[in-house]
């Protein structure tokens, strides 16, 4: 018997927050019988294409969503779903943009439309009325509503949909066994990049206005001048690192933040810190700080992320109005030991071995027994 085939809709396979999700739930699928297969928006290969295809997905093509191009690109999904009658679901992770492919799919008489929220907001930029003209189609064509949390859910789909049963929560589950604290590993990663007693503060997000890393380097800026042995870890790529770094060298403290770029030991660098610090502007629930819990670690994060983000009671919000010394304060007298959260997480759905098998049967609804 064939594997069914789930067509995931997303901008590019980078190592994001949710495509990470997206790929610790396929490393978890019996794939002899579900297969994911990815739709991107991008020309150039990204992060985690060579893994899918390894896997046996499959990788299609189309343009960058944008206005100047909406026409081309309607006609483009018309003609997919004309020529790929296999798929029974189509599961979108592009926030309000969903909508557009969702539409082509329900013209095509798909029957399950998953529109997926990642996000709390986005802010307001140039873009927001397409955003706002995008919104607007969403409303008819998903026939099922996922978020990572219930405010990433109100902020696309309304209080409406996020107050009732017609939004599912799927939690932003890791490996848990993967990131469980384990002292051998801390050591051989600490030695690995030459540290000894400092204490290690820790940051993963993509350098960007949203993970606000200009307010973190004054956060920073504050620990280092009360605790001179403070050493911070920044995971991540993105437009904006260029001029953080260049505020960290102006600051003269370039040998005390370590720009490790994009890495696929996450998992293991997170064993080498000593706490997780993520000030965020806006986030759904994000993944990174599932893995930091995962890790062990006590994180100290904005108050503009939902408190649904604290699995495991070692999460402390701040306001984004208090200053970086009073932030930085907080950060100097917590605890950093790592807990071990592994039972926790596998009890509360936030395992993806767990989760996996409950969102492959909710795939397996909407098709038959074989696929022909």
């Amino acid at each position: 018997m064939k594997p069914i085939r789930i067509l995931q809709v997303v901008t590019i396979m980078n190592r994001g927050g949710l495509e990470t999700m997206l790929m610790n739930y396929y490393r978890q699928m019996d794939r002899n019988k579900i297969q994911f297969d990815f739709m991107v928006h991008r020309d150039e290969e990204g992060h985690y294409d060579q893994e899918i295809l390894n896997l046996g997905g499959k990788i299609f093509r189309m343009p960058p969503i944008r206005p100047g191009n909406y026409s081309i690109y309607f006609d483009l999904l018309d003609e997919f779903f004309k020529e790929h009658r296999e798929y029974k679901v189509v599961h979108s992770h592009n926030n309000e943009n969903s909508s557009f492919v969702l539409k082509a799919a329900k013209k095509a008489g798909i029957p399950c439309r998953i529109a997926h929220s990642h996000l709390s907001d986005l802010g307001i930029d140039l873009k927001i009325p397409f955003r706002l003209y995008a919104r607007y189609y969403l409303r008819n064509n998903p026939n099922n509503y996922f978020a990572c949390s219930k405010k990433a859910g109100q902020w696309l789909f309304g209080k409406k949909i996020a107050n009732s049963k017609e939004l599912r929560v799927l939690n932003n589950a890791v490996n848990v066994n993967e990131f469980k604290f384990d002292e051998t590993v801390r050591k051989n990663i600490r030695d690995q990049l030459g540290i000894k007693d400092e204490l290690v503060l820790g940051h993963i997000g993509r350098f960007n206005k949203q993970k606000n890393h200009e307010f973190l380097i004054e956060i920073f800026k504050n620990v280092h001048q009360k605790c001179p042995k403070a050493l911070l870890l920044l995971i991540g790529e993105g437009n904006l690192r260029t001029s953080i770094e260049k505020k960290v060298a102006n600051l003269g403290l370039s040998s005390h933040v370590r720009f490790l770029g994009i890495r696929s030991d996450v998992s293991n660098l997170m064993q080498a810190m000593d706490l997780f610090v993520f000030p965020s502007l806006f986030e759904g629930l994000p993944v990174v700080m599932v893995e930091a819990q995962a890790a062990g670690l006590k994180c100290i994060v904005s108050d503009e992320i939902t408190k649904e983000s604290d699995i495991t009671g070692r999460v402390e919000f701040i306001s984004l109005n208090k200053s970086p010394d009073y932030w930085a304060k907080q950060i100097l007298f917590t605890s950093y030991e790592h807990a071990d959260t592994s039972e926790y997480f596998k009890k509360n759905g936030y395992d993806s071995v767990t989760m996996a098998d409950w969102l492959a049967n909710f795939y397996k609804e909407y098709y038959s027994l074989e696929v022909k």
